[in-house]
């Protein structure tokens, strides 16, 4: 579905290319996680799928990216729009101002496609159920909470009907309610078929919601795997991510004899739970001091 073959973007004013040499596909209907430390290449990478990359920003190309065996690079701003769906970190920046309510909001770009009425309701509907803010529908896009103008952003991508949608660190201004009402949402969404690229900091929603995890480093792609493989990596931490809580407990007590041999580090809450539950406990003699 998604397609980097070789590809690289050098900024005008950059010293060194944002991105370098990624080959990379994701399939179609795949929830594709990226992290990486600040200036890894994180927001490059996801305006490059979402075309902003060179056609709004500038920059030299080399290589290639397509999605669905269209060019990203040289194919028309308009018609990558149809294709791929951006949510930008900061959802006051994607409301109109033009709308007073959240169905209206909604309705906005299907509006400016001259989209049939009875579809456009249908859509909306949908989208609205779907995200959980069909009780919303009649107040401002003002007057709601933070994570649910993200999730009003989220919709007016959806409603365009995209093959995928790219998400910029859609939690980056939420509290721990807002991003659990966002990750819900992408699960909806990803029932639906929409290949997902995420880029995030919070790697312990990735570990439960991510099938697939980048890593980038100063450009350039240093890990792909599943969560479960990607997140208990030891060199986490010299590429900038903060590893979870969880593996760190678990990998400390592996090197005191305190996790069960051969088990794999956990990712999860569950996980840990279990493995450490499984740790034979020590056996102690009379008179002898625990």
């Amino acid at each position: 579905m998604i397609e980097f073959r070789d590809f690289s973007v050098s900024y005008p004013a950059g010293s060194a290319p944002a991105l370098r040499g990624i080959d990379l596909v994701v399939p179609r209907g795949q929830f594709c996680a990226v992290v990486g430390a600040g200036g890894a290449g994180k927001t490059t990478l996801a305006g490059v799928v979402s075309g902003a990359v060179p056609h709004l920003t500038g920059g030299r190309i080399d290589g290639e990216v397509r999605v669905d065996g269209k060019s990203l690079t040289n194919g028309r701003m308009a018609e990558l729009a149809a294709q791929v769906g951006l949510v930008m970190q900061n959802p006051f920046h994607q409301i109109s101002g033009a709308r007073f309510s959240v169905r209206e909001e909604l309705a906005f770009g299907l509006e400016n496609l001259g989209v049939e009425r009875a579809e456009m309701h249908r859509r909306i509907d949908r989208v609205m159920a779907d995200l959980r803010l069909t009780g919303l529908a009649e107040r401002s896009p003002y007057e709601i909470s933070g994570g649910q103008q993200q999730l009003l952003a989220i919709g007016s991508v959806l409603v365009m009907r995209p093959a995928v949608l790219v998400l910029d660190e859609p939690t980056s201004q939420l509290d721990a309610v807002g991003s659990r009402l966002v990750f819900d949402a992408l699960e909806t969404v990803r029932a639906q078929g929409v290949t997902i690229v995420l880029c995030e900091h919070r790697t312990e929603l990735l570990a439960r919601h991510a099938e697939r995890v980048l890593v980038l480093e100063e450009g350039r792609l240093v890990a792909d795997g599943r969560p479960e493989e990607v997140l208990v990596d030891p060199r986490l931490e010299e590429w900038g991510v903060a590893p979870l809580r969880y593996t760190v407990a678990a990998r400390r007590a592996a090197e005191s004899g305190r996790w069960p041999d051969g088990r794999a580090l956990p990712t999860t809450l569950e996980a840990a739970v279990e493995g450490f539950a499984a740790t034979p406990r020590p056996t102690v003699r009379a008179g002898e001091a625990l």
